[in-house]
């Protein structure tokens, strides 16, 4: 994703904690992780909280898995012969077919917040993982002006909240998955968290 402006704002502590996570998932359900995102993975603490606990998880799994063998299980997840055992997508998700209404409001909803797919991506923008970018980048304002709690909340609930939850348990239980089992179960904490905080904030 690539913004079209940019502006300087102060973003809380907590708010740029938020983005990270947002922008990590991003990042590593993308494409497989190369050495370097595995052992900054590894390095990864966490608390006693089920966040924390699914961290610390993914960390230790991190630091026993190889670049190649990443790159295997992503395959297998989500590329496959013909498709992966996974489709990330929202209007899969929530009609049972690509390419979808939720798609298609999806866009019309990146255009009112100056968000635009970044020319080398191909991949329909209702993926995983950009919707994860969206989220970090709408937070930090890296697609303009920060959005306000009010619009966060509605995006996450129109285009993250119906489905991610789901897509992430279905990751932690895929046959092929290891390391991302445990970006599972990191990504389903996370969605758990954000929707009860959207649903205690009027707006």
């Amino acid at each position: 994703m690539t913004a079209t402006t940019a502006t300087a704002l102060v973003v809380s502590d907590e708010d740029r904690l938020r983005a990270d996570l947002y922008n990590y998932l991003g990042l590593i359900l993308s494409g497989p992780p190369d050495q370097m995102l595995l052992e900054q993975t590894a390095g990864l603490s966490g608390d006693s909280s089920p966040l924390g606990e699914a961290v610390a998880g993914l960390a230790r799994v991190a630091a026993v898995t190889k670049p190649k063998t990443a790159m295997s299980e992503y395959h297998a997840l989500f590329i496959g012969l013909g498709r992966g055992e996974l489709l990330p997508y929202a209007s899969y998700y929530l009609t049972g077919f690509l390419n979808e209404k939720p798609l298609a409001r999806l866009r019309r909803d990146m255009a009112a917040l100056t968000i635009t797919r970044a020319p080398n991506v191909f991949e329909p923008e209702d993926n995983i993982a950009s919707l994860m970018e969206m989220m970090g980048g709408m937070i930090v304002g890296r697609f303009g002006a920060a959005a306000s709690e009010t619009q966060q909340k509605t995006f996450f609930n129109t285009h993250v909240g119906p489905w991610a939850t789901h897509f992430f348990s279905d990751l932690q239980a895929a046959k092929t998955s290891v390391l991302y089992a445990s970006v599972g179960a990191v990504g389903a904490a996370f969605m758990n968290i954000e929707r009860e905080a959207y649903r205690m904030t009027a707006g």
